[in-house]
């Protein structure tokens, strides 16, 4: 990477982050195509879009590659993955980004003004404890409008088969330690590289006094989410995706 930011090449940054997220999630892609095949249904092709916890705007930039006449206002905190998207999508009227924290009761008031079609967000909410996220839920239905969507993709953990999920992890866990053996970066890899990249050094540094490590979020069961979605003001609500590990949530306004 060179080391101005006019000079870096955010696409290869985006693709690299994209590559070390289906590190994780080899079925990444599936999930955006059935989030993007309900957007569809219910919006049509020039959704207005609320991309939450968006990082790099992994889910931007695949909405816009298949609607052209979509619009999308990313929302994080990350300062550094921000800076990927930035970069990015320099230029693209289409774009907007916002700096918020989803913690803070008053992060909607930084939005530009709404209601948005969709509000979609995928393998990011786990960071949040339940009674935040539940509180979260309740100010997205107020985003959200009338016939509008609310997707989220995650981890969400059934605590009912604990056999089943033990069994997974282990696979899923050695798959995952063949393809790093492979040459695969992980999580830790990944931040190593942006860490002494000399335009994404001081935004790296940042987001960790911001987050640590990693947050001690929860992962609460699909129908804690549908539950909780519904008392927020949603009408409808179930999974329209799943993986062993993974479910897409829709909620329906």
């Amino acid at each position: 990477m060179t080391e101005t930011a006019a000079g870096t090449d955010w696409r290869a940054w985006q693709e690299s982050w994209d590559r070390q997220q289906e590190w994780y999630m080899p079925d990444r892609e599936e999930r955006f195509r059935v989030m993007l095949d309900m957007v569809e249904a219910v919006a049509g092709p020039e959704p207005r879009v609320l991309d939450l916890a968006c990082g790099t705007g992994s889910i931007t930039d695949r909405l816009l590659r298949r609607f052209p006449a979509a619009t999308s206002t990313g929302v994080d905190l990350d300062p550094a993955l921000l800076a990927i998207a930035r970069g990015y999508f320099a230029g693209d009227e289409r774009v907007s980004f916002v700096t918020a924290d989803l913690a803070d009761p008053g992060w909607t008031r930084l939005l530009p003004s709404g209601p948005y079609d969709a509000v979609l967000t995928a393998t990011a909410l786990h960071w949040l404890n339940t009674a935040p996220l539940a509180a979260l839920y309740g100010q997205l239905a107020g985003l959200v409008r009338d016939g509008g969507v609310l997707m989220n993709a995650d981890h969400m953990t059934d605590p009912d088969t604990p056999r089943i999920n033990a069994v997974e992890r282990a696979h899923r866990h050695a798959g995952m330690d063949r393809a790093k053996a492979a040459g695969a970066l992980d999580w830790a890899d990944w931040w190593d590289l942006a860490a002494k990249d000399p335009v994404l050094a001081a935004p790296t540094a940042e987001r960790f006094e911001i987050y640590g490590e990693h947050a001690d979020g929860d992962t609460p069961s699909l129908d804690w989410h549908t539950r909780t979605l519904l008392e927020a003001g949603f009408g409808e609500a179930r999974a329209v995706w799943a993986s062993p590990s993974d479910t897409l949530v829709l909620a329906l306004k």
